[in-house]
C-alpha cells in the first residue's frame, strides 16, 4: 500500500501496509467476515466525546446485522459492558452508543471490533472511531445499522476499519503532536486498553477536535474534521467517503490521500491550550467541595476560581456565583467539563483565551439535572493548591447564535397545513439575538444582523427573549406573532437570503446599543451546520404519538393537562432529541404568551406531562411546537395548531 509522503508520519507507513495485509495494530485476522464463530464473549468499552457519554444506549450488531445485545453506559464514567446475546456470530462487529454530550446535543456514533472472536473484546465508541468506520464503508454508518442484515454486504467493509483509523491519524497529526504522542503506532483509536474519559492523552484528543459527516454541495458523503478551538465552523480537512472506502479497499496501489477534497490536509491545532486541558476537571472537583461545604454566593463570589469573570452572555459575575450557590443548597455537582469551542473571536498564534465549556450537572442519586455552560481561561501563574484553570465568560453583554432550522406546519388532527406562502415545510436561518434578561427586564430596542452576503436584517423589541425581525427599518419595537418567523429568515420570503448565507461557516455580524449604553456594540455568529438544499422529509420532524381526526389536539386537553409522547418518532430518528415543547396563546390586542418547556434529559426521554395551560377569555388562538435538534446543530421544528 502506497501514500503520499508529505501526509504522513514517517512512522506509519509500514504500519497501514501491516493492517492492510491483516497484521499490525490489532488488523481483522479473519476470512473477511464470513465465518460464525462458536464463543461466548463480552464487550466493553467507554463511550466518550471527550467528556463521557453518560447513560449512553449501547447496541452491538455483527457482519451480517445480527443483533447481539445491548445495555446502557455507567451515568458518570460512560463505561459498558455487555455479554453478547449469541454465541454465533461473524466478525467483524458494529457498535452503535447513542447519547446526549455535556451540552445537550444529541450524540449517534459508531466503533467496531476486528480482530477474531474472543472471550474479551473491547470497543470504545467516540468522534474518531465514528471516523474510523465511516471511512472503512464509505458512508454514515447509521443507516447501515439501522437496517441490520439488510447492509450484510456493505458490512463487509468493516474489515478495514484498523487501516481507515491509521490513515485518519494522517490527518490529525498536528494535535497528536502537541498531546505528545510520539509514536501514533501505538495510539489504538478503536480499543485502546488504557482509555478513559478522565482527560488524559486520548481523551484531549477528542476534546480538541470537531468531527462530523455531511454531504457536500453534489451529494457525496464527507468526513469533516476541525481544530474545536478555532472561532469558526468552518470544516479544515474534508474527506469524501466513497473514495475513501475505495482506496482502503485495495491490497496494492492504495492511496486514501486521493479522497482528502479540500486544500488543508491535517488540521490546525490549539497549540497554546492542548497541553493545558489535562487540567481542566481540577476546576470541577474545587467547585464540588465547595458545594458540598455549602458555600453560599459571597463565598463562591470570593473564591479564586470567579475572581477574573467578565461577564457571559449578559450573566454576571454575581448572577454566576448565585447560580452555583443554587447549586450547593440542592448538593447538586458538576460533572466532567466538555470543551465546545472558544469564544474569541480571532483566535491567534493557535492559542484560545476564552475556551467554551459545558458539563453536566447531576443530584446525589446520579440523575441529570441541570446542563451548565460559559467559559474559562488559563491561570499559569495560580498558587498551588488552587485550579489553574477559573472562569472568565465569553465577555458578551448579549447572546447573539443563528442556526439552521427546518419546519413542519401541522393542524390538531395532524394532517398537514395548506395554504403557508412560504410552503410546508420550510427551511430558514433563525436569528436569536438576546432583548431581555432572565428576569424580563428588556436590554435593547433594536439591531441590525448582516448576513454574509452583504445585506443588513433589521429587528425590533417585540417583549420576547429575543428580538424579533422587523418589516420596518430603524423601528424600536413590532408586534410578535409568535411564530417561528419571528426570528426566521426564509428563501422562500426573504430575498436577501442568498445560497452563501445557508452554508456551515456562513458569518453573521450583529450590531446594536444596549440600554444604557453610549457605544454601539457588534456580535459574531457563524452557522454552525449548512442549511439542506431540500428540506427534510416529513419523518424527521418531531411528532406526538396518539394524535389523530378522531383525537385531535384541543384547547380543552391543553387546559386539563396534557401527557405528551413522542416515542415512534423518536424510535424512527435515534440521532436526534426533543429539547423543547412551546405552547403559544395569542391574545386579543396582539399580545402573545409563550410557555416553555424541558423534557427530561437525555435522548431516551420520549414523554412530558404538562401542567394546566389555560387560555384567557377571548384568546384568538393556541398552538404547540416541539423542536428537535441534531448533532451538527440542526433545530427541526413541528408547529400544531390547537383546536379551539
Amino acid at each position: 500500500m502506497s501514500f503520499r509522503p508529505a501526509l504522513l508520519f514517517p512512522v506509519l507507513s509500514s504500519a497501514l501496509v501491516l493492517a492492510a495485509c491483516g497484521g499490525g495494530g490489532g488488523g481483522d485476522k479473519n476470512d473477511g467476515g464470513t465465518t460464525p464463530i462458536e464463543v461466548e464473549s463480552t464487550l466493553s468499552g467507554v463511550a466518550a466525546v471527550g467528556a463521557p457519554l453518560g447513560g449512553a444506549a449501547i447496541s452491538v450488531i455483527d457482519a451480517k446485522g445480527q443483533a447481539l445485545g445491548s445495555t446502557s453506559a455507567h451515568p458518570v464514567e460512560g463505561s459498558y459492558s455487555l455479554k453478547l446475546s449469541s454465541k454465533s456470530f461473524t466478525m467483524p462487529l458494529l457498535v452503535q452508543a447513542r447519547g446526549m454530550d455535556a451540552a445537550g446535543a444529541p450524540q449517534l456514533l459508531h466503533s467496531s471490533v476486528q480482530g477474531t472472536a474472543a472471550a474479551a473484546m473491547v470497543a470504545h465508541v467516540t468522534p474518531l472511531t465514528q471516523a474510523a468506520v465511516a471511512l472503512a464503508l464509505g458512508a454514515d454508518p447509521a443507516p447501515l445499522f439501522a437496517k441490520g442484515s439488510e447492509s450484510a454486504t456493505a458490512l463487509a467493509s468493516l474489515s478495514q476499519t484498523v487501516v481507515a483509523a491509521d490513515f485518519l491519524k494522517t490527518l490529525i497529526k498536528t494535535q497528536l503532536t502537541d498531546l505528545k504522542i510520539s509514536d501514533p503506532t501505538k495510539l489504538d483509536l478503536l480499543a485502546d486498553p488504557t482509555f478513559a474519559a478522565n482527560k488524559g492523552s486520548h481523551d484531549v484528543l477528542l476534546e480538541s477536535l470537531r468531527v462530523g459527516l455531511a454531504k457536500n454541495a453534489q451529494g457525496v458523503e464527507q468526513l469533516q474534521l476541525a481544530n474545536k478551538l478555532l472561532a469558526s465552523q468552518a470544516g479544515e480537512v474534508l474527506v469524501d467517503l466513497p473514495t475513501a472506502k475505495t482506496e482502503l479497499a485495495k491490497t496494492t496501489g492504495a492511496t486514501p490521500a486521493n479522497a482528502i477534497s479540500s486544500t488543508l490536509k491535517a488540521t490546525t491545532s490549539a497549540t497554546g491550550v492542548l497541553p493545558n486541558l489535562g487540567q481542566l476537571d481540577e476546576l470541577g472537583a474545587a467547585l464540588n467541595k465547595l458545594i458540598a461545604q455549602g458555600a453560599n454566593a459571597a463565598a463562591l463570589a470570593a473564591s479564586p476560581h470567579l475572581s477574573a469573570y467578565d461577564k457571559h452572555n449578559g450573566r454576571s459575575g454575581s448572577e454566576l456565583a448565585a447560580l452555583l450557590a443554587g447549586y450547593a443548597t440542592k448538593n447538586w455537582q458538576f460533572g466532567r467539563f466538555l470543551v465546545t469551542g472558544c469564544a474569541d473571536e480571532v483566535v491567534t498564534a493557535g492559542n484560545c483565551s476564552r475556551v467554551l465549556v459545558s458539563a453536566p450537572i447531576s443530584d446525589s442519586s446520579g440523575a441529570l439535572v441541570d446542563l451548565f455552560t460559559d467559559a474559562l481561561s488559563f491561570n499559569k501563574s495560580a498558587t498551588t493548591g488552587t485550579p489553574k484553570w477559573s472562569f472568565i465568560g465569553n465577555g458578551k453583554k448579549l447572546e447573539f447564535s443563528v442556526h439552521p432550522v427546518a419546519w413542519l406546519a401541522l393542524e390538531s388532527s395532524g394532517a398537514l397545513s395548506s395554504g403557508l406562502p412560504a410552503g410546508n415545510p420550510g427551511a430558514g436561518v433563525q436569528l436569536l439575538l438576546q432583548a431581555q434578561n432572565g428576569a424580563g427586564t428588556a436590554l435593547l430596542d433594536k439591531a441590525t444582523v448582516q448576513t454574509p452576503g452583504g445585506f443588513s436584517i433589521p429587528l425590533a423589541y417585540c417583549a420576547q427573549r429575543w428580538l424579533c425581525i422587523s418589516p420596518t427599518s430603524g423601528a424600536s419595537s413590532v408586534e410578535p406573532t409568535g411564530a417561528l418567523s419571528d426570528q426566521l429568515l426564509q428563501p422562500a420570503t426573504v430575498g436577501w437570503l442568498g445560497g452563501a448565507d445557508t452554508l456551515r461557516n456562513a458569518k453573521y455580524l450583529a450590531s446594536y446599543t444596549p440600554s444604557g449604553a453610549t457605544a454601539a456594540e457588534s456580535r459574531v455568529a457563524w452557522l454552525r451546520a449548512e442549511l439542506p438544499a431540500s428540506v427534510p422529509p416529513q419523518p424527521r420532524y418531531p411528532a406526538l404519538d396518539g394524535i389523530s381526526g378522531s383525537a385531535p389536539l384541543t384547547a380543552a386537553g391543553l387546559a386539563a393537562g396534557l401527557n405528551l409522547n413522542w416515542s415512534a418518532w423518536a424510535k424512527s430518528n435515534p440521532d436526534l432529541r426533543l429539547m423543547r415543547v412551546r405552547v403559544v396563546i395569542r391574545n386579543s390586542g396582539a399580545s402573545v404568551v409563550q410557555r416553555d418547556f424541558t423534557p427530561a434529559y437525555g435522548v431516551s426521554a420520549s414523554t412530558l406531562s404538562l401542567p394546566q395551560i389555560g387560555a384567557a377569555a377571548g384568546a384568538l388562538g393556541q398552538e404547540l411546537w416541539l423542536r428537535a435538534q441534531d448533532g451538527a446543530g440542526r433545530f427541526y421544528d413541528t408547529r400544531y395548531t390547537v383546536q379551539r
